[in-house]
C-alpha cells in the first residue's frame, strides 16, 4: 500500500506541474503601469537633473506615405522603412515562413495590422516624432551580403531640435543598432525623454498556452514574462531601473530592445490585438549643443546559438526552466542526431530510447520491487482483513512483513523519482525547441493525401497519438498490480484519461516522446514479468 501511495504521489507531482507550466506562467516581477507613471520613476530622480516623467504610448495611428519607402535586404531578412520617421513597415525572415503548408509566406514579424502603431517609432517627451516632426528625403535602399555593414540615417526637425536617426545593419546578424543625435538650436535647455519604440503582431495564436506571444525582459532579478492579454491592454507593464533588455516574444521568435544607457526604463501593453513596448532614455539637451542616445535592436529566431553569441544576456531569452542544465544537453543530442536522422520525429525516438537505456537498470529496480510486492498482496489483503480497524497494528505487521521478505514499498517508486527532472528537462527543450518549427515527422496518413504529423510544434490534428499514448497509459495500468485502497485505486484509473486529456493540444514532438516512452516501458515490463514467472 505505501508503494502505491508514492505512485499516486509520483504521478500527481507529474500532473500538478504539467497543469502549473500550462495555467500558471512565470510570475511576474515588474510593476504594473499605473495611469501616472511617476511613482515608477522616483526612485532615479535627482536634485541636479530631474528625471522626465515616463509619458504613455501615443494612440494616433500611423499613416505611411506611399512611394517612400527604403529597403534593407539581407541573406537574414528584408526589412522596409517609412521615410517619415524611419518607422518599421515590415521585417520578413528570409529561412522562416507562417506555416508548414507548402507555399506559404515568409513570416513577417511586424504584420500590416501593427503598422498603425508605428514600429521602431521614435517618441520625444511624448511626441511622436512620426507624426509631428518634419524629415528629409529618404535615403538609398541598401542590399548587404557576406560580412558587410550598411547605415540608413534619416534627417527630422521638431520644434528647436533636429533629429539624426543613424541605424546600422550587419548582413550575417539579426541585430540593428541605432544612434540618434539631438541637436538643440534653441536658446534654452531641452529637457527630452526619448522613447525607442516596438510593435508587433500575435506571434502565436491567441489560445496557444504552450506557446504563447508575451512582453519579458530580463532584469537583475531574472526573468520575467507577461502572456496575460487582458492584464497588458488594462494595466501594462512598466520597470524602472537596469535590465538588460525588453521584447515581445514567442517559443520561436524575438523582437528585443537593448538600452544603451545604464538605467533605463520601460513600458509596454497590449492594444487593438497588437503587442506595443517603448524603451525610454533620458535625453536632455543644453542650448546651442547635442547630444547622443541609442538602443539595439534584435528581430529574428530564437536560435541558441545566435542568441549566445548576442549582446547583454540575449540568450536568456530562451527559458529551459528549472531542470536547463539538463535541457541543453539533451537539445544539443537532438540536433546532433537529427544529422543523421534528417527527421526530428525519428530523432525524438532514438533520443528516448538513449534515456531509456540510460536509466535501465534503475526501471529494473522498481519492477523487482514492484514484482515483490505484488507477490505479496495476499498476504497484505489478509492483513487488511485482520487488523482493518486497527490502524496501528496493521501498519506494524505490514512492516514486519516488508522486513521479513527484504522488500522495500517505495523501492519500485524511487527510481521513477529520479527520473523526474530528465521528463521536465526533455518537456522544456521540446517546447523552445525552434528546430521543431515545421519539422515533419510523417507528413500524410499513410496511404492518403491527408496532412498529419507535418509540424512537430503543433498538435496532432486527428489526435491519433495522443489517444494511442492515452491508451498505453492504460495498458501499462492494467499490467501494475492494483492499489488495496479503493479510493488510490479510482485516482489510478482516473490519471490515462486526465494525461489524455492534456496530451490533446500538446506539441506532437513531446506526444511522440512520451508515446515512445510508454511502449518502452510496457515491453520492458512485460519482459520482467515474463522472466520472473
Amino acid at each position: 500500500m505505501e508503494q502505491k501511495r508514492v505512485i499516486i504521489a509520483v504521478a500527481l507531482c507529474f500532473l500538478l506541474l504539467i497543469l502549473w507550466s500550462r495555467f500558471f506562467p512565470q510570475s511576474a516581477m515588474v510593476q504594473p503601469l499605473a495611469q501616472n507613471a511617476s511613482q515608477a520613476s522616483a526612485k532615479a530622480e535627482t536634485a541636479a537633473a530631474p528625471r522626465a516623467q515616463s509619458q504613455p504610448l501615443p494612440s494616433q495611428s500611423f499613416a505611411p506615405a506611399e512611394g517612400k519607402r527604403v529597403t534593407v535586404k539581407t541573406g537574414l531578412y528584408t526589412a522596409e522603412f517609412s521615410s517619415a520617421g524611419a518607422v518599421l513597415e515590415r521585417f520578413v525572415l528570409a529561412k522562416y515562413r507562417e506555416s508548414a503548408a507548402p507555399g506559404s509566406p515568409n513570416i513577417d514579424l511586424i504584420g500590416k495590422a501593427s503598422l498603425a502603431k508605428a514600429p521602431m517609432g521614435l517618441i520625444l517627451d511624448g511626441q511622436p516624432t512620426w507624426l509631428k516632426a518634419t524629415w528629409a528625403e529618404a535615403p538609398a535602399d541598401l542590399n548587404l551580403s557576406g560580412k558587410q555593414t550598411g547605415v540608413l540615417t534619416f534627417f527630422g526637425r521638431l520644434g528647436d531640435l533636429a533629429i539624426e536617426r543613424r541605424l546600422t545593419f550587419a548582413a550575417d546578424t539579426y541585430l540593428i543598432t541605432e544612434e540618434v543625435v539631438l541637436a538643440n538650436a534653441g536658446a534654452t535647455e531641452a529637457r527630452s525623454l526619448v522613447s525607442f519604440t516596438m510593435a508587433a503582431k500575435s506571434l502565436s495564436d491567441a489560445d496557444d498556452k504552450y506557446n504563447p506571444t508575451r512582453v519579458s525582459t530580463y532584469n537583475p532579478k531574472g526573468l520575467t514574462e507577461h502572456s496575460d492579454r487582458k492584464a497588458l491592454a488594462e494595466k501594462g507593464e512598466q520597470y524602472t531601473g537596469a535590465f538588460s533588455w525588453a521584447a515581445i516574444q514567442s517559443n520561436y521568435f524575438l523582437l528585443a530592445l537593448i538600452p544603451g544607457g545604464k538605467e533605463s526604463s520601460f513600458k509596454a501593453g497590449y492594444q487593438d490585438e497588437i503587442f506595443r513596448l517603448a524603451v525610454d532614455e533620458e535625453a536632455n539637451v543644453p542650448a546651442g549643443q547635442s547630444r547622443t542616445v541609442g538602443v539595439t535592436y534584435f528581430f529574428g529566431p530564437c536560435e541558441r546559438e545566435i542568441l549566445d553569441a548576442g549582446p547583454s544576456n540575449l540568450h536568456n531569452a530562451v527559458d529551459l526552466g528549472w531542470f536547463g542544465f539538463i535541457a541543453k544537453p539533451l537539445l544539443f543530442m537532438l540536433v546532433w542526431l537529427n544529422q543523421f536522422t534528417h527527421n526530428y520525429g525519428l530523432a525524438i525516438i532514438i533520443l528516448t530510447i538513449m534515456i531509456k537505456l540510460l536509466f535501465w537498470p534503475l526501471s529494473q529496480k522498481s519492477y523487482q520491487s514492484m514484482d515483490k510486492m505484488k507477490k505479496l498482496q495476499p498476504m497484505l489483503a489478509k492483513l487488511r482483513e485482520k487488523h482493518g480497524d486497527d490502524k496501528e497494528k496493521l501498519n506494524q505487521e505490514m512492516m514486519a512483513l516488508y522486513k521479513t521478505y527484504k522488500v522495500n514499498p517505495a523501492g519500485g517508486c524511487l527510481p521513477m523519482v529520479v527520473q523526474i527532472p530528465v521528463f521536465f528537462g526533455l518537456y522544456k527543450a521540446l517546447l523552445s525547441a525552434i528546430e521543431l518549427r515545421h519539422a515533419p515527422f510523417i507528413v500524410h496518413v499513410p496511404f492518403t493525401d491527408m496532412i498529419w504529423l507535418a509540424d512537430l510544434a503543433a498538435k496532432d490534428p486527428y489526435y491519433v497519438t495522443p489517444l494511442i499514448m492515452g491508451a498505453t497509459m492504460l495498458l501499462q495500468q492494467k499490467m501494475t498490480p492494483p492499489p488495496g485502497d479503493p479510493t488510490q485505486a479510482k485516482v489510478m484509473m482516473f490519471m490515462p484519461v486526465i494525461f489524455t486529456f492534456l496530451f490533446l493540444n500538446f506539441p506532437s514532438g513531446l506526444v511522440v516522446y512520451w508515446l515512445v516512452n510508454n511502449v518502452l516501458s510496457i515491453a520492458q515490463q512485460w519482459w520482467m514479468m515474463r522472466k520472473s514467472s
